[in-house]
């Protein structure tokens, strides 16, 4: 394999996946692609302006639709999400979700044996073999009485690369590893189906589209067999949904509201715009603030009007058994959250827990009875303006004490979670992933330069942040402590905003 080098260590099974042909078959996309990558890296640096875009305004006008849905996308009242870990992939599989959305990104720490090994278990899942037996001797297998879902992979974002595998010379482009190895050892089993995170233009898309054609072409496998679930995760990308299904449009499914990314990404693009683009505490921003109404109730109009599918939002609990008090207050929350986007014309949505899905379920079954989705609510009333997008002044709420505390002790947490090798973290009752931290960091860079004041009149400065990281460090123990806590100093005080907290935690992993 000329030009191309595996430099991390061995996995189990890993040359399974990391034969000569999957790796020649991902230098071949990161040679074709990787110019046109970089290029829109660039381009992400320059900030501008956001809008609907007079350009792409006949894209927006036209009349066409996406192609139609293959038959195990059509049902998606539910889906799980989860990273690839061998046992959680059983338990997905086992979950009864119609998807399983199996993630190579923010739930997925990308030590070169997560990467490895997460294709091994994708390569399992897919054909029916895989079996899990713990260290203590528990066997985990796949039930025969239970549905299966179909897998929907997440590689990672643009933005990341992948630096234990180099193409000619330099790091391979992580999102092409993670697409390539498991489209190449699972194109032929039929159901190549991905969601594709953090996208910020139809450029982007359109990128992806060209990696899907090649893709397709290079292993013989028809045009449109790829399908492809996009997360408006970022405030640019809200502003382009139909631009972005339109470059998709032969391999598009849908877009999903992924809304604790969104939520960081609208702190990160306005972090210096002035008081009136400051948020209050994470807690305190529910779905039902208008500038995060306005991009769901968009996203739906637009998915419909272009026959595409809407999926909606994590819920992110995690039922705990022994505080039934906790666990009722917390589903209470999760029906009324699922109860809202089945009545918004959503045609499914993510849990992250198996004990959710049949409450989600119940809740979706009410409204679609015997249909699959509904494609035919097409919303003709909703009308959103770039304006609404942007009002961010009316969301209400306050920066407070507690707000804080919880930012740096969950941002904390979290990032040892993650440096351990594991990004899908129980933390306080809630899986979270990487975009909480990112949240939680983000959001205290955006208090310390904007000289919020807390509602109990204490003003939030950098000495105040690096006070509550302290006593946070004295509180908490384990591994991975120090080099957490350290990093979560560098994202949330450094002069300058580290676009993704991942990047620098990425040169702090084997």
């Amino acid at each position: 394999m000329s030009g191309v080098r595996v430099l991390g260590g061995e996995v189990e099974r890993g040359d399974e996946v990391l034969t000569p042909d999957a790796l020649e078959f991902v230098a071949g996309l990161h040679r074709s692609f990787a110019p046109a990558h970089a290029a829109l890296m660039r381009r992400r640096a320059q900030r501008r302006t956001l809008g609907f875009l007079p350009e792409t305004r006949a894209v927006r006008e036209g009349d066409w639709r996406v192609a139609e849905a293959p038959e195990p996308l059509r049902d998606r009242r539910v889906e799980i999400t989860g990273p690839t870990e061998r046992k959680m992939t059983i338990n997905a599989l086992n979950s009864g979700a119609r998807v399983w959305l199996a993630d190579l990104e923010d739930a997925n720490t990308p030590h070169w044996h997560n990467v490895v090994s997460g294709q091994v278990n994708l390569r399992d899942a897919a054909r029916g073999t895989i079996g899990f037996t713990s260290p203590e001797g528990k066997r985990y297998a796949l039930r025969d009485d239970v549905e299966r879902p179909a897998i929907v992979v997440r590689p990672r974002g643009w933005h990341l690369p992948e630096r234990h595998l180099e193409v000619d010379g330099a790091p391979a482009v992580g999102a092409l590893v993670d697409f390539g190895l498991h489209f190449f050892h699972n194109a032929s089993l039929g159901r190549p189906y991905y969601y594709l995170p953090k996208m910020e233009s139809h450029l982007e898309a359109r990128l992806w589209n060209d990696v899907f054609t090649a893709a397709q072409q290079r292993l013989g496998v028809p045009h449109g067999t790829i399908r492809a679930t996009v997360l408006i995760e970022t405030i640019p990308a809200a502003f382009e949904m139909e631009e972005i299904l339109h470059e998709l449009r032969d391999h598009a499914s849908g877009l999903n509201a992924g809304r604790w990314d969104y939520l960081f990404s609208v702190i990160k693009y306005f972090r210096d715009a002035g008081p009136d683009a400051v948020l209050p505490d994470r807690d305190s921003i529910t779905m039902t603030a208008p500038f995060m109404r306005a991009y769901t109730e968009l996203l739906v109009r637009t998915c419909h009007k272009r026959g595409a599918f809407a999926i909606g939002g994590m819920a992110a609990f995690i039922p705990n058994r022994r505080d039934p008090e906790v666990t009722g207050n917390a589903l209470a929350k999760v029906r009324a959250d699922k109860t809202r986007e089945a009545g918004d014309g959503f045609d499914g949505s993510w849990v992250a827990h198996p004990d959710l899905v049949p409450v989600c379920r119940e809740i979706f079954d009410g409204v679609l009875g015997e249909r699959p989705n509904q494609l035919d609510v097409l919303r003709p009333e909703v009308s959103v303006t770039a304006g609404q997008l942007l009002d961010f002044a009316s969301t209400g709420g306050a920066a407070t004490r507690a707000g804080l505390e919880s930012a740096v002790d969950v941002g904390v947490r979290y990032l040892m979670s993650w440096l351990g090798g594991n990004g899908a973290a129980a933390i306080h009752n809630l899986m979270e992933d990487a975009a909480t931290a990112e949240i939680s960091r983000s959001q205290l860079w955006q208090w310390v330069h904007n000289d919020v004041v807390l509602d109990d009149g204490t003003p939030v400065t950098a000495d105040l942040v690096r006070e509550v990281l302290a006593g946070v460090r004295e509180k908490l123990e384990g591994d991975h402590l120090d080099p957490a806590v350290e990093l979560f100093e560098q994202v949330a005080l450094a002069d300058e905003f580290v676009d993704f907290l991942t990047l620098p935690a990425y040169e702090r992993i084997g």
